[in-house]
Order: C-alpha cells, then sequence, then structure tokens
C-alpha cells in the first residue's frame, strides 16, 4: 500500500473555503451576465429580413416615446443603418461574449484559479472605459456598473492574493 501524494490540486485549499460564497456570488452574476446578452443575441437574429426601421418605431410607440425627441431619434437613425450581415454579426458577438461569461461562471462556481484570474482580466479590462464614461458624463447608473466592477475585480485580487500567500506559507523552509 503506498501512500502518493496528491498533485497539485486546480481549486482552492480547505482553508480559502471562506471565500467560496463570494466566488459563487459573483459566479451566478456573470452568468446572468452571459444569459442576458445570449437572449439579446438571440433578439437580435429574430430581426435578420425584417425592415428594421419599422421595428424601431414600433419598440418607441410601444415605450411611449416621442420619436420627436433626441434619444428616440438617435435610436431610430441607428436601426435604420443595420442590414442582416451587422445583425448576424452583432448575434455572434454575443454568443461570444455569453459564452466566454458561462465558462467564466463555471470555473469560479467550481473555485478555479484560472477563472479567477479570467474574471479579473475580463472585468479590469473595462475599469478604465467605464472610469472615462462616467467622467464623460457621469449617471447613477454608470457610477453604480463601476462600483459594482471594481468591488468584483478587488475581491477577486484579494481572494488570488490570500490564496498565493497561503500557499507560500505552507511550503517548507
Amino acid at each position: 500500500m503506498g501512500f502518493t501524494r496528491p498533485g497539485p490540486s486546480r481549486r482552492h485549499p480547505a482553508a480559502a473555503r471562506g471565500s467560496a460564497g463570494g466566488l459563487r456570488t459573483i459566479a451566478i452574476f456573470e452568468a446572468a451576465k452571459g444569459a442576458l446578452v445570449l437572449v439579446v443575441g438571440l433578439g437580435l437574429l429574430s430581426f435578420v429580413h425584417y425592415y428594421a426601421q419599422s421595428v424601431g418605431e414600433e419598440i418607441v410607440r410601444r415605450f411611449h416615446l416621442n420619436l420627436a425627441h433626441h434619444y428616440p431619434r438617435i435610436f431610430i437613425d441607428a436601426i435604420t443603418h443595420v442590414d442582416d450581415s451587422r445583425l448576424r454579426l452583432l448575434a455572434l458577438a454575443a454568443l461570444l461574449y455569453s459564452t466566454l461569461r458561462f465558462i467564466e461562471a463555471y470555473g469560479l462556481w467550481r473555485m478555479r484559479a484560472w477563472a479567477e484570474w479570467l474574471a479579473i482580466i475580463s472585468g479590469g479590462i473595462y475599469l478604465p472605459l467605464e472610469l472615462y464614461e462616467l467622467i464623460e458624463h457621469a449617471t447613477v447608473v454608470k457610477a453604480v456598473v463601476l462600483t459594482i466592477n471594481i468591488g468584483i475585480v478587488g475581491y477577486l485580487i484579494y481572494v488570488r492574493r490570500h490564496q498565493l500567500g497561503h500557499r507560500d506559507k505552507s511550503k517548507p523552509a
């Protein structure tokens, strides 16, 4: 009966299980973002072969918006320049984005270090842009999104540093 020492674990050590709740909360959040973007992408595909301007005008009417106002007009102008190939391209981008979010969510749920790094990098990429957008035109929504993303990235950096520190302390001197 030979006892073999287990190889390096891809999961966090038992001491880090306190971070499981936080990682799983972030995993649910990332999966929800992926699902939302997937639904939007599928919605875009449903507009293929339709006259986009009439669909846009119907959306504006359903929400009781005035076509003469600035923002509804921007929406209508933007939707008139969308053709089938652009809709398919946007739907493909939505599929790729949601796939990345689902993979990230799976890894975070399973407490995998690679998923934490993926979340740190993919969340950190947006922070400068979100900060710029907030500075250019501050809104409550932009401030909330930036705060949530800073919180998520900061928490994941904390968890990674804690894990790296715990691993270094467990090595024999």
